[in-house]
């Protein structure tokens, strides 16, 4: 499952992210991971303290995958209507949902300030991200000056978000495609 030159606490990392992405907090126990990543409980506890400082290290690096994903499609040249549009047609594994968002359905996440923190900031990232975008697109005239860009990020946002909960309840992804056609629809300049 995970590469030869693989250290012990990368492939516990990378075990516990997609225990996480699969099965939340609770549904992942220790020797789960361990199962999953192929090493022993002394190599687990020798790198981590426990269950938690192994999740939170994990939530932490799949925030940062998302981050680079995202800015691959935001920080393309081009109009801030191509920009999001690139943004939100990206490839995506739809019907697993989102590997951050997930975790606000997780009420152990949620419980817990330290794990939810990095889940917190990715999302307030995306969202100031969206919004400076936005406001280029105003600026420059893309969009309508009355357009208030927090209010178009977060609705990308839920956009994608939401997308994903139909797309996962239905087993297709179509209802997040036409959400994704819907809002850019909305969002298209005048011709």
């Amino acid at each position: 499952m995970y590469s030869v030159g693989m250290s012990a606490p990368d492939r516990l990392i990378e075990a516990t992210r997609e225990l996480l992405w699969e099965r939340g907090y609770v549904g992942m126990s220790p020797k789960a991971i361990q199962r999953h990543a192929g090493v022993g409980q002394g190599s687990m506890y020798h790198h981590f303290t426990g269950k938690p400082d192994l999740a939170l290290t994990a939530i932490r690096r799949t925030a940062d995958e998302l981050r680079e994903a995202a800015e691959l499609a935001l920080d393309a040249p081009g109009s801030a209507y191509g920009r999001i549009s690139a943004y939100l047609l990206r490839e995506r594994d739809v019907l697993r949902g989102c590997p951050v968002g997930r975790l606000t359905m997780d009420p152990d996440i949620i419980a817990s300030d330290e794990l939810r923190e990095p889940v917190d900031e990715t999302i307030a990232w995306l969202r100031g991200r969206l919004a400076g975008i936005v406001r280029e697109g105003v600026d420059r005239g893309e969009f309508a000056s009355g357009v208030v860009p927090e209010d178009i990020a977060a609705s990308i946002v839920a956009t994608v978000q939401g997308g994903y909960v139909l797309a996962r309840a239905s087993g297709s992804t179509d209802a997040f495609d036409a959400g994704v056609r819907g809002l850019l629809s909305l969002l298209a300049p005048p011709a």
